[in-house]
């Protein structure tokens, strides 16, 4: 698969919280990071969103019950975990994108409550690669989210992690985000 001018490469939230060692940490979330740093020399507009919120989030549980809602605190804004993970080699020129800015509203796409969709048109984008941390969550989200933008969506798979939790759902999203419309490849299909 060719990518285009007219394409970008979008990492989603490949932070150290969501990395080994982190508040919320993805099995093998640091595995994305190589596969990720080969793909962006592909692109010319990469963006990265990051989870950044407030000490106060209304995801946060205490203690946390690790479901939709109780999370333990994560990504807490200007708080190391909240820092894109140290080996991500993100360009100078990348565009950052901050959700879940709002302590009372859940923010798994990169979509939600940004302004993702109109710097994407203001550069002439038709279709976004969907890269990052976690597949059945913000990755799923943001894919989704994508499409409903007018975007074509294509999932990088091997450049992605999920939670799996329950065991299983990281490859159901996989499968959602198919029959929504979404374009699965690998990394190794694109040049």
């Amino acid at each position: 698969m060719k990518v285009l001018p007219s394409d970008a490469l979008v990492v989603v939230d490949v932070q150290n919280d969501f990395c080994p060692g982190g508040a919320l940490a993805v099995d093998e979330g640091a595995h994305v990071v190589p596969v990720i740093n080969g793909l962006m020399p592909l692109f010319q507009i990469i963006v990265a969103t990051r989870d950044w919120h407030p000490e106060d989030h209304c995801s946060f549980g205490d203690p946390p019950e690790f479901v939709d809602g109780s999370w333990p605190a994560h990504c807490v804004a200007n708080s190391p975990g909240a820092e894109f993970h140290g080996d991500l080699e993100l360009p100078g020129d990348a565009i950052i994108v901050d959700k879940g800015t709002d302590p009372e509203k859940e923010a798994y796409s990169g979509f939600s409550e940004t302004s993702l969709a109109e710097q994407l048109c203001a550069r002439g984008i038709e279709r976004i690669f969907i890269c990052g941390l976690a597949t059945e969550y913000c990755v799923q989200q943001t894919a989704i989210d994508g499409l409903r933008n007018g975007f074509k969506v294509v999932l990088v798979e091997n450049a992605c992690r999920g939670i799996n939790f329950p065991p299983g759902s990281a490859a159901r999203a996989v499968e959602e985000m198919k029959a929504a419309g979404v374009e699965v490849h690998w990394s190794r299909d694109l040049e």
